[in-house]
């Protein structure tokens, strides 16, 4: 089979003006990007207003593995299989970090004959959104040191300025520095509350208001100081007014897809744009979307943070697993592979239960591979039948759409009675209640576990900011605070080691022991196997 990035460099595109027309968006609503991408007017939504909502299709994971599973080219591939069966449907997609591209995870639009097009520029610069974030949430940070400069008139004390800098890259150099004023640090640009921000808004009014509320810092008298004591919000929206609109690609079977917005799952809430799943529920009859990592960190926050803000909740949920990720989360190295992937299905096992209490309907899609044996392949299917799991081998990655025909059927399937969403936790619930019942209900943590800085901090929120949803931060790579500890890890106890608060965005986020929101690169980083020949050709990994 052909690499992914010759199958992309094949494909044939259609014009971006041709996809929206399918979509039936107007030539006067979209701002082409070149042939094959378009920025989509925010008055799309507006004329669409009063048209009823299509079904909402949440795609997520098992705890995600070194081979991965697959999420995004299972989201694409049934996006083009619905399309097949005659629904009208629309993808709606994060956009990729340059960090983890040229870092460790690679691009992220999809595998095989499930992608989406044009693969190079969605992955590196796209429509500049992500640079967009990185000037606002920067010149915020000059902005902080411009007035300590002028003789600080806000009265900033100047160890407890909590607005860092950013960077969309993978530099573990810049976690910590030394300006000339004071100390400061660096996230990476998903990390950003700013871009939580951006994936939040509702609309250029809402944006305004969520920039101005971001906590910058603390007065010499311990109060609290927001971004609007400098009179720059105006300047912020104008840098993102463009970012806030939606971009619209294609899939290889020139299905339209909406790209925008980035957060992390493990840092941030890991959705997409609450302006670009709005439109695309009222362009499309069925909108598949992603929450990143695994179901523990991108499910529970769209369900706990994403809903409530959108104000409309999934139909149903795809649960995306492959035969060699679940033999991965059983192997100890010492036992056959049939056995490894008996032991492995308990992280499965974990995830459906946790989908099962937001009351969600739910669909197993075991994305198939060419390693995989018939043996393990009917064990699979006779424990989900023994077990009353909906499952369905997909088969995109080789075959696109052809592949996921009975996936896209049983979602269709599903999606036909809507269930009421049951969240974990209640806005009312305190601070302390809400991380304990996500930590136990969705973890299967015995407790929680903070250290004296964080619970100082969680009380201190606790008086002013106790109905705010919460945003644990901790590895995707386990349950547990380990990332060493595969399967469903037993008997362990949530670490916290830190709390913030993101005013902005309306959470409040616990960082995890172990947990970094800037990553390094690792010693062989995946832009060292990009290659590009001299007539602007890309060929490799991307």
């Amino acid at each position: 089979m052909k690499d992914d990035v010759t199958i992309s460099n094949e494909a044939i595109k259609l014009q971006i003006k041709e996809i929206a027309k399918k979509i039936d968006i107007l030539d006067s609503e979209i701002e082409p990007y070149g042939k094959y991408i378009a920025k989509i007017s925010n008055s799309v939504y507006n004329r669409l207003i009063d048209k009823p909502n299509g079904k909402l299709i949440l795609v997520t994971a098992i705890t995600p593995t070194p081979f991965g599973e697959g999420k995004t080219t299972m989201t694409v591939g049934l996006v083009d299989a619905l399309s097949r069966v005659g629904k009208r449907v629309i993808g709606a997609l994060r956009e990729p970090s340059l960090g983890p591209v040229l870092g460790m995870k690679g691009g992220a639009t999809g595998g095989g004959y499930a992608q989406v097009l044009p693969k190079e520029k969605i992955n590196l610069h796209f429509t500049g959104d992500i640079h967009a974030i990185s000037a606002a949430h920067n010149f915020l940070s000059a902005a902080i040191d411009n007035t300590l400069h002028y003789g600080n008139p806000l009265d900033l004390d100047i160890n407890r300025i909590v607005w860092p800098r950013t960077l969309d890259m993978n530099d573990r150099s810049i976690r910590d520095i030394k300006t000339n004023t004071r100390e400061d640090h660096f996230i990476i640009t998903a990390a950003s509350e700013i871009m939580a921000i951006l994936c939040l808004a509702k609309d250029l009014k809402d944006l305004r208001e969520r920039l101005g509320s971001i906590l910058i810092g603390y007065n010499l008298e311990g109060e609290e100081v927001l971004a609007s004591s400098l009179n720059i919000t105006d300047s912020l929206v104008i840098l993102l007014q463009d970012a806030m609109k939606p971009n619209l690609v294609q899939t290889l079977e020139h299905n339209p897809v909406l790209i925008h917005g980035g957060p992390f799952a493990n840092i941030a809430h890991g959705c997409n744009s609450i302006v670009a799943t709005k439109t695309a529920l009222k362009l499309a009859d069925y909108v598949i979307t992603e929450a990143g990592f695994g179901a523990d960190l991108g499910a529970e926050k769209f369900m706990d943070i994403k809903t409530r803000v959108l104000g409309e909740t999934p139909d149903a949920v795809v649960l995306v697993a492959t035969l060699r990720a679940l033999k991965y989360h059983g192997q100890d190295g010492t036992i056959s592979e049939l056995d490894s992937l008996k032991i492995g299905l308990s992280n499965l096992e974990k995830h459906i239960q946790n989908v099962k209490k937001f009351n969600i309907p739910y669909v197993i899609a075991l994305n198939k591979f060419e390693s995989d044996t018939m043996d393990e392949l009917t064990f699979i299917q006779n424990w989900a039948k023994e077990n009353n799991h909906p499952i369905s081998l997909a088969e995109v990655f080789l075959k696109g759409s052809l592949g996921g025909i009975d996936l896209a059927n049983k979602v269709v399937e599903l999606s036909k009675t809507k269930q009421t969403l049951v969240r974990m936790y209640e806005l009312e619930d305190s601070l302390f209640d809400k991380v304990k019942k996500v930590s136990t209900n969705v973890y299967g943590a015995s407790d929680v576990i903070y250290s004296d800085k964080a619970k100082e901090k969680l009380e201190a929120l606790s008086k002013s900011y106790n109905h705010y949803s919460i945003c644990i931060a901790k590895t995707p790579l386990s349950f547990s605070n380990d990332p060493k500890k595969k399967g469903i890890p037993h008997k362990f106890d949530l670490k916290i080691d830190d709390v913030r608060i993101s005013r902005g965005a309306g959470f409040i986020v616990l960082l995890t022991k172990g947990i970094i929101t800037m990553p390094g690169l690792p010693l062989e980083p995946n832009a060292s196997k990009m290659f590009i020949d001299d007539n602007g050709i890309i060929s490799g990994k991307l």
